[in-house]
């Protein structure tokens, strides 16, 4: 016997009709490259992105056809996404960090129809152009007066859908149907496209709102600094409009003090940003002697945020912090470090071990640690293995059949990270498979090491590698980027991680580097880091084990 329930299509233009129908006059805040800050309303960004439906419809754009955009989180951008999946076709977010080369390869993989574009990317579309046969039409997103001078041809935004009419019919297609594509950072090889579908974000946003998640509502204003070309912003392009919290977008301008002014101007209670985005506006903050307004709660993400942020914005500014994390593949939020009862009850002192965690898993997903033959590991807090993961939100392959077949036989995506769980269900990511440090038959953390090391008082950023060394097999070196203006000895950091890490951990060598790359989503680029320290030796008279 079935039930006897309505049953209606799980697609995504449904949130952003009830984004206008019910949280209408609710606002959405966006921020120009100039600096211009505009305003508008779900009611009125959903009418455009109806003129957006009817102006690709009249360009020929199908079903499952791929519309590229390659902009910043603004207004027009959040149009045109659901212009586009309202119809069918696939929204594919290009990175405007990456590499001309790297992007004119993602564009030709997924094979993009047209490209929607900030007028600040058309020097990078000048180059990109020519080597992607595929995209026939490009729309900047401005105004006529704002086009940039090109040597193709191109249209402004307002112009392409202004004779266009507000009503246009959305969905009813198959709840399965392609809505999204975002590739993978290629840190290994070429990017791989990721394809969501719109039930899966459908059900991955519904998921994210639940008070151990985002904890998203109405009385929410949300500074969404997380890029949306990155895994739909942590799905909050969705997320939002479900409750109808109040959106800020700060476009490109992501500097600590132009972050600071939206935090404050539009009493920002949540943001959800990577760490190097919080250092930037806590070094903003204590030049200034500013604070923080309304700020409330953030989720940081992307990368292990180091406990002096966590402290520090607990104990300076009053603003709890909820680490996140996920991947491409996973939606992307998959575990969150919100804390259990047990762990609620505890001094904020005793509840810090718990937030440096990845946290535990939302609903409907699984996770699972083996060894490198596939052999389950136990849950103990202190057994690293390869964390897998399954669940309606989660990858089952790649875009174009990329990579093989990606799952074991019991359907779990391997991440890639190497991890523990403890008994409460707590998982922490203890390295990229790729960047753990084998030494002496035994796992050594560069995250950890990481973490603890960016505590110093006169540390920036802070990056671990492993070296070859001929006994250990591999010893880590502590690469340090230093604050403005700070000098400091190998001696410094090598005495300030005595007693937090064990003696074997210890780094045989500290370098000071005038920069730490970073990569297209604000990680460390360790790939890049390992070319520069091509031909680099150890030292040998250091701290070996």
């Amino acid at each position: 016997m079935q039930g006897l329930m309505q049953d209606v299509p799980l697609t995504l233009d449904r949130l952003f009709d009830h984004a206008a129908r019910w949280h209408g006059a609710r606002e959405i805040v966006s921020r120009d490259a100039d600096g211009r800050v505009s305003r508008t309303t779900y009611a009125g960004a959903h009418a455009r992105a109806k003129q957006v439906s009817n102006a690709l419809r009249a360009m020929g754009v199908r079903e499952g056809e791929r519309v590229a955009t390659l902009a910043w989180n603004g207004a027009r951008h959040l149009e045109a996404w659901y212009g586009a999946i309202g119809i069918g076709a696939v929204l594919h977010t290009l990175n405007p960090r990456l590499f001309p080369e790297q992007i004119a390869y993602i564009a030709n993989h997924a094979q993009d129809r047209m490209i929607l574009a900030d007028p600040g990317c058309a020097p990078l579309l000048e180059t990109l152009l020519p080597q992607v046969p595929s995209v026939r039409d490009v729309i900047f997103l401005c105004d006529e007066a704002g086009m940039p001078r090109t040597s193709f041809a191109a249209r402004d935004y307002e112009s392409w859908i202004a004779d266009q009419s507000q009503q246009a019919a959305w969905g009813g297609f198959d709840e399965r149907l392609a809505a999204g594509l975002c590739y993978t950072s290629g840190t290994t090889g070429n990017p791989k496209g990721v394809l969501y579908g719109h039930r899966s974000n459908y059900i991955h946003a519904l998921m994210t709102l639940q008070v151990d998640a985002l904890a998203l509502s109405a009385r929410d204003t949300v500074l969404l600094v997380v890029p949306m070309y990155h895994a739909n912003a942590w799905g909050v392009v969705y997320s939002a409009p479900c409750v109808g919290a109040k959106l800020v977008l700060p476009g490109q301008r992501l500097d600590g003090a132009s972050l600071h002014e939206l935090i404050l101007s539009e009493g920002v209670t949540y943001s959800a940003a990577v760490p190097t985005v919080w250092q930037m506006i806590l070094a903003h903050l204590k030049e200034t002697k500013g604070n923080l307004g309304k700020l409330e709660r953030v989720t940081i993400g992307g990368a292990a945020c180091p406990e002096s942020i966590i402290r520090t914005l607990h104990d300076e500014y009053g603003v709890d912090v909820i680490q996140g994390w996920g991947m491409t593949e996973t939606s992307p939020l998959a575990t969150v470090s919100h804390p259990t009862a047990e762990i609620a009850a505890l001094p904020f002192d005793q509840q810090v071990p718990f937030k440096l965690k990845q946290g535990r898993l939302l609903c409907n997903l699984d996770l699972k640690l083996t060894d490198d033959e596939g052999r389950r590991l136990p849950h103990d807090g202190k057994t690293f293995g390869r964390l897998k993961i399954k669940g309606e939100t989660i990858a089952s392959g790649y875009f174009g059949g990329e990579g093989g077949d990606v799952l074991d036989e019991e359907g779990f995506f391997d991440t890639g990270d190497v991890s523990t769980i403890d008994a409460r269900g707590y998982m922490q990511i203890t390295d990229r498979a790729k960047d753990v440090i084998k030494s002496g038959g035994e796992w050594i953390s560069s995250i950890d090491l990481e973490n603890i090391a960016v505590g110093h008082p006169k540390a920036h950023l802070c990056a671990v590698i492993g070296v070859t060394h001929p006994k250990w097999d591999e010893r880590p070196i502590l690469l340090v980027q230093l604050k403005p203006g700070e000098s400091a000895e190998k001696r410094d950091f090598i005495d300030f991680l005595d007693g937090k890490i064990a003696k074997w951990w210890m780094p045989d060598d500290v370098v000071f580097v005038d920069e730490i790359p970073l990569g297209a989503t604000g990680k460390i680029d360790k790939k890049l880091i390992r070319q520069r320290m091509q031909g680099y030796a150890l030292p040998f008279d250091g701290t070996s084990r």
